[in-house]
């Protein structure tokens, strides 16, 4: 089984829409109730959802970075494109490196590096 792709409800398609190409997603869907992007690296996919209602209630949702370098660097490149994170990078005691921040919706996004401890922590069971 492989995950194929994540759906956050949102109030303002348009406004979700460019938030998410400002990450770097590529659009492959559009439509006024619907959008599906590719991730920019592998085969993954998320979609946005018009749903008034629900907005904010999404899943938190984890963006993985092969190194801890490419998490700043990314962070730092949208922060100076108008992305505003709720924290820095910051390294955490269950030894992830991670950023958070929320969509213009409030679901709740982190993006992160853990090398070999995000399979393999030495608290492992």
């Amino acid at each position: 089984m492989r995950l194929n792709q994540v759906t956050f409800p949102v109030a303002d398609i348009p406004r979700a829409r460019a938030f998410w190409l400002k990450l770097g997603f590529a659009l492959i869907v559009d439509s006024p109730h619907y959008c599906r992007f590719e991730t920019p690296e592998g085969e993954a996919t998320l979609s946005i959802s018009l749903n008034p209602e629900a907005a904010g209630s999404g899943p938190k949702v984890y963006f993985e970075y092969e190194s801890a370098e490419a998490l700043d660097f990314a962070v730092a490149l949208y922060e100076r494109n108008g992305i505003e994170f709720e924290t820095a990078p910051e390294d955490q005691s269950w030894l992830w490196r991670e950023a958070r921040l929320t969509d213009p919706d409030g679901n709740r996004l982190i993006l992160y590096y853990a090398g070999e401890n995000r399979l393999n922590p030495p608290w492992r069971v």
